[in-house]
């Protein structure tokens, strides 16, 4: 390769615009058809345990007595296994990407009672 064809290359590569973005601190662009995140509606959910059964990474946590689902966003592989068995729909992947999650501890939903 000559001297040339390789300052060209460079030159076009530095006034370039980046081919990734500064992810997390511009937010992602919503992809059509991506599973991108699990979102729980505590509204209908009877804390039957059968999301955290079915759940093959074991990132579903169901305590039926203190009424509370814990999601760990760092296990969860978004496979649609909890999505699929759940009897009152309180599951579903949404094609949005949500927050960066930083630590390992996960993320808790617990039922307000009025």
């Amino acid at each position: 390769m000559s001297y040339f064809t390789m300052t060209q290359m460079a030159l076009k590569w530095a006034f370039s615009k980046p081919a990734t973005t500064s992810y997390p601190f511009t937010p992602r662009k919503e992809l059509v058809g991506s599973r991108g995140w699990l979102v729980f509606t505590d509204d209908a959910c009877v804390y039957c345990n059968v999301c955290a059964k079915k759940c093959p990474t074991g990132a579903l946590v169901v305590n039926r007595a203190e009424k509370s689902l814990s999601i760990d966003r760092l296990s969860c592989i978004t496979c649609g296994c909890c999505v699929e068995v759940c009897p009152k729909d309180s599951l579903e992947l949404s094609s949005s990407h949500g927050a960066v999650q930083l630590s390992k501890g996960g993320e808790t939903f617990q039922r307000k009672e009025t």
